[in-house]
């Protein structure tokens, strides 16, 4: 079993200002991934849910969803660093559709930075 430990977020303001401006960024429906740079030693997971997105119950919830596709789907992402950032749109999807359109972006991502 996977445990999300230290080693893999993204923890210092500094790492998301960096992804914020030298970042590859992708817009989903409920979602904008940023994934840095290639070559990185080590895959490293941010999350960011703002206010506007709900009240903290809320707002954990979408990080324990956000970090159990992380955990079950770690072939899909780069070894970089990444910030996924829950927009207001998302509303109450559930893990499956959560699931969906995260895999969407990533593989898109995949295909556009392949080429």
């Amino acid at each position: 079993m996977f445990a999300f430990d230290k080693s893999v977020r993204l923890r210092k303001r500094v790492d998301f200002l960096r992804l914020a401006t030298a970042a590859s960024k992708w817009i989903s429906p409920n979602f904008i991934i940023l994934i840095g740079q290639p070559g990185a030693s080590c895959l490293r997971l941010g999350v960011t849910v703002s206010r506007k997105v709900g009240n903290a119950v809320i707002r954990n919830r979408w990080k324990r969803l956000i970090r159990e596709f992380f955990r079950n789907n770690l072939e899909k992402f780069p070894v970089s660093d990444c910030n996924i950032i829950v927009r207001s749109s998302a509303g109450a999807l559930c893990y499956t559709e959560v699931c969906q359109e995260l895999a969407n972006a990533l593989s898109r991502m995949g295909q556009r930075n392949n080429h």
